[in-house]
């Protein structure tokens, strides 16, 4: 008989208190999930998330004193792995790449129905990124707006990798999962993990987002998705 899972722990940054207690209420009727702790300001919200470690944060991206951008900053800085889901109204293009670049997991707007909430932690604790469906075609033009001024990493970067991290990089920016790498590159998923933070140590990059940011601008990951 297989062991129940360990509930995902979560916890909750958002200045707005009925929004919290609205999160909190739907994610406690689930068992797969445990609000371990809440916040109201950034500040609070990097100190709860060092004390806690909770598996996945939804950090609001607009709040009073320190902006939520500024906060996963500092949450990546004493926790690089942190799984940071921004859970915003913004639906602008440049909210969604600075968010992004600062290294968050994944970007969702507040207007997102339940389920595809609680899909979009799961996949977040997984180490997949997550996207609003709404907001992939602002990141695509966000990026080309980007792109020919100032490209966010020179190309000469992309030197460090070998052939087969290129590969890798490339599969993340198609956004596929450690699982879904391994077995197109008919890879163990543990030798997958293991190319993906070579990769992310090479670029000086502190996500998979970030990596898959960085391989759009540079031109990767233009294949076909692959489903699994």
């Amino acid at each position: 008989m297989e062991e129940p899972l360990e509930p995902i722990s979560v916890l909750l940054v958002d200045d707005h208190t009925l929004f919290r207690s609205g999160v909190r209420s739907l994610l406690q009727r689930n068992p797969r999930f445990s609000v371990v702790g809440e916040a109201s300001d950034g500040i609070d919200g990097v100190k709860r998330a060092m004390q806690l470690k909770p598996d996945v944060i939804l950090l609001d991206l607009h709040m009073p004193g320190m902006t939520g951008v500024e906060t996963l900053e500092l949450i990546l800085q004493g926790w690089p792995e942190a799984a940071v889901i921004m859970l915003t109204v913004s639906e602008e293009g440049e909210d969604l790449a600075t968010a992004l670049h600062a290294g968050a997991r994944g970007y969702l707007i507040k207007n997102i129905d339940a389920d595809y909430l609680q899909r979009a932690i799961e996949r977040a604790a997984a180490g997949e990124s997550v996207l609003a469906e709404s907001m992939a075609a602002k990141l695509v033009a966000q990026l080309q707006k980007q792109r020919e001024p100032k490209p966010a990493a020179p190309p000469s970067d992309l030197d460090k990798l070998t052939p087969r991290e290129r590969e890798i990089l490339a599969c993340l920016a198609r956004g596929e999962s450690n699982k879904l790498i391994a077995r197109v590159l008919d890879l163990a998923e543990s030798t997958v993990k293991i190319h993906v933070q070579n990769i992310l140590k090479k670029l000086g990059l502190s996500s998979r987002v970030q990596a898959a940011v960085f391989a759009v601008e540079q031109g990767l990951g233009s294949g076909p998705d692959r489903q699994g």
